[in-house]
């Protein structure tokens, strides 16, 4: 099974510019899943899960965010802001031409989904968020930003996927074809003959500040009401446990009993959801009414 590759123009600061997205299953599905992804990454990044998922007679929508993967670069790294991924997801969704849609996103695509979710009106069903929540460690965004803030090259796709073992061996025990599979979508030829990573430099302007404090959330998550699941990596650095054990208690959806949790062992931030047993977890999430976790 593959993806078909579309796109969409969305209006920003600079103009139209052409947002990409990856679509698994039937457009006349009766269930529609959006998977957004995290900071450096793309889309790509869920086709195991999609192509779970569209065996199931689910939709399940991909896009590359803003400056990432086919998507455009922003016309300035100024652009890239949550207002930016919003109207971007806002616009995608509406393409869609559907009521609802159950979004779960990674890091990023975490954090969106939570600001969308926050308002009124909105077209969430289901919430799954992937290692994010409603507090984010100072000390992992440092991490992730002195990674972006860097320029990297490599001569050849076995560079990069040497590479991405080591940097993203939190993601998880990834067999060989996955991680080849990461690099291939991961980085793309540059003018010198080498490889650089498959998205825009820019995106990292957002963290040439150092954070000396963790990021709180907590407004956003007490205006979400939707069902949400909290996937944490054991070993996360972003995401604590007891950020996850608050969110289960704090909140109009958690008073109403539809916060639920569970954590993968052997990985941290992120895990990769392409192991057969976090796509489980995720399938029964979204595909039954009253889901077990166990």
């Amino acid at each position: 099974m593959q993806p078909r590759l579309k796109e969409v123009s969305v209006i920003g600061r600079g103009g139209f510019h052409k947002l990409a997205y990856t679509e698994w299953g039937s457009p006349a599905a009766e269930q529609t899943v959006v998977c957004v992804h995290g900071v450096s990454r793309n889309g790509r990044d869920f086709d195991a899960l999609a192509a779970a998922l569209a065996e199931k007679r689910v939709r399940v929508i991909a896009p590359d965010l803003p400056g990432r993967g086919r998507s455009d670069w922003l016309a300035s790294p100024t652009h890239y802001t949550d207002r930016a991924y919003i109207r971007a997801m806002s616009t995608l969704i509406a393409r869609l031409d559907v009521e609802k849609v159950d979004w779960v996103g990674t890091s990023l695509g975490g954090h969106i989904g939570m600001l969308v979710a926050a308002q009124p009106g909105m077209p969430i069903r289901r919430l799954v968020l992937n290692d994010f929540g409603a507090r984010v460690s100072a000390v992992a965004l440092n991490r992730i930003g002195s990674y972006l803030m860097r320029t990297w090259r490599f001569s050849s796709i076995d560079d990069v996927e040497a590479h991405l073992r080591e940097v993203h061996a939190p993601f998880g025990n990834l067999d060989d074809a996955q991680w080849r599979h990461l690099a291939q979508h991961s980085a793309v030829p540059d003018r010198a003959g080498g490889f650089r990573f498959h998205f825009d430099p820019g995106i990292g302007m957002r963290f040439s500040m150092p954070f000396f404090l963790d990021v709180t959330l907590w407004q956003v998550w007490d205006k979400i009401d939707c069902p949400v699941l909290i996937l944490r990596g054991e070993d996360s650095d972003l995401l604590a446990r007891g950020t996850v054990q608050a969110m289960l208690r704090r909140g109009p959806a958690a008073m109403d009993g539809r916060v639920t949790a569970f954590e993968f062992p052997g990985c941290g931030h992120a895990p990769a959801l392409m192991d057969q047993s976090q796509i489980a977890v995720i399938t029964n999430y979204l595909l039954t009414e009253q889901p077990t976790l166990n």
